[in-house]
């Protein structure tokens, strides 16, 4: 029997500098920061706690590391950045469960428009 495989332990696991690296462009995009001192600081403390990551930690304790990122960069930004970086939408939102979670609304409206008779 085959079973399936989980593609999280099969992706290749990033070092601490590429995941430092990556989080500090997505952020310097997002929130259009040019100050290159700036940029280097918030470069070295992802990398700080990507380094600390590695070291598997327990839920509580990655909930800490995520609290304490999120107290140096209340620090690091402006409160301007902080909002916008506080209410940025994830990327990839969640679908939501059932059985129509992968249909868009529109399909919905059709197919219940069509079970009624009306064209």
């Amino acid at each position: 029997m085959l079973w399936a495989q989980d593609p999280i332990a099969n992706r290749p696991q990033r070092t601490p500098e590429e995941e430092a690296l990556s989080q500090t462009r997505r952020l310097v995009r997002e929130l259009n920061i040019k100050d290159s001192v700036r940029i280097d600081t918030i470069y070295k403390m992802h990398l700080r706690y990507a380094r600390y990551r590695q070291k598997g930690l327990t839920r509580a304790e990655n909930m800490e590391r995520m609290q304490a990122i999120y107290n140096e960069l209340r620090v690091l930004l402006t409160p301007e950045e902080f909002e916008r970086f506080m209410n940025h939408p994830a990327e990839l939102p969640r679908r939501p469960r059932g059985t129509n979670a992968l249909m868009p609304a529109k399909a919905e409206q059709t197919i219940e428009t069509q079970s009624e008779g009306r064209p």
